[in-house]
């Protein structure tokens, strides 16, 4: 798990200075302006939202690839008030202060020794603390599990095989099997390298992806992070990486909503099993209902996990 994690920090302090600037700017405008004052404070506390809104009208606009339903504005006004939420619980309160909350649990508990294990990884500016509500999920079912801190934060994704390696590795020397990588997001592509760069194909039961640009994506564009600009779309580093010799053992979860990784086909793998979900934004599809269940049934083998 490890001891530290700088993205924690950067997101400590970024959530701390801007619940102080809200308080501020209420404490200075209640005497005077009451009205302006809770407004002020709503804007402050989410602007981050406005991106997002930014993010679903680039999607509309320019995301459509005839893969899946072009969603309506409706649907993606939906989406949007769901990212939202999910933005906040996982930016704001899961990666800054909660994400040592579940510990990791290579081992599994004797009675079920012969239990599938798990490596999750997360994706681009996020932390281990995102996959909390997965973490819990398999600690109650007596899975194994180990969930990796991609750092450096803006590092190129080659840098992270060798953390990828040493989860896997920790994994299979506690079950004596091949584990499931769970992947969110750039976790995806970040497991694809790491299968490269091991020749690693028979050393994993099966590999999850959620919403992760395996072709690229669109906003990839607008990033100078050395990762940001390997998730270009169609990007050289991608088109080196190929597709994956196991893509038998993928099951890429997509969405027509999804406001980072579009347009929507760039999300999928010809020959892997892929999954579609409409009308659900980019963290969401990674805490979704159907998402989970199927995925956690996928780990386990049963035909269905109850939430």
């Amino acid at each position: 798990m490890g001891s530290h994690s700088k993205l924690a920090r950067l997101q400590q302090f970024t959530t701390l200075s801007v619940a102080a600037c809200a308080l501020a700017w209420l404490a200075w405008q209640w005497p005077q302006a009451p009205v302006r004052a809770g407004v002020g404070f709503v804007v402050i506390c989410m602007g981050y939202s406005i991106f997002l809104a930014i993010e679903f009208v680039a999607l509309r606009l320019v995301g459509g690839d005839g893969s899946a339903p072009r969603p309506s504005w409706r649907e993606l006004a939906r989406a949007w008030l769901g990212e939202t939420a999910a933005a906040a619980a996982v930016f704001c309160w899961r990666q800054p202060f909660r994400w040592r909350a579940v510990p990791d649990h290579p081992e599994a508990a004797p009675a079920r020794s012969m239990q599938r294990g798990v490596v999750f990884i997360h994706g681009f500016i996020c932390n281990r603390g995102f996959w909390t509500p997965w973490l819990k999920q398999l600690r109650r079912l007596g899975h194994p599990f180990v969930a990796v801190n991609l750092e450096p934060v803006f590092g190129s994704i080659d840098e992270y095989v060798d953390i990828i390696e040493e989860a896997v590795e920790r994994v299979t020397r506690a079950t004596g099997a091949a584990p499931v990588l769970v992947c969110h997001s750039m976790g995806g592509v970040a497991a694809r390298a790491w299968l490269r760069a091991r020749s690693a194909d028979a050393r994993v039961h099966r590999i999850i992806t959620i919403g992760s640009p395996h072709h690229g994506t669109w906003l990839g564009r607008f990033s100078h992070a050395a990762n940001g600009r390997q998730m270009r779309l169609h990007s050289d580093w991608l088109r080196q990486l190929g597709s994956p010799g196991a893509v038998h053992k993928f099951t890429c979860w997509y969405s027509n909503c999804d406001n980072i990784v579009f347009p929507t086909a760039t999300a999928t793998l010809a020959g892997a099993d892929n999954r579609l979900v409409q009308g659900v934004a980019h963290v969401e599809l990674g805490f979704h209902p159907r998402v989970m269940a199927e995925s956690l049934a996928l780990i386990t083998g049963d035909a269905q996990v109850p939430l």
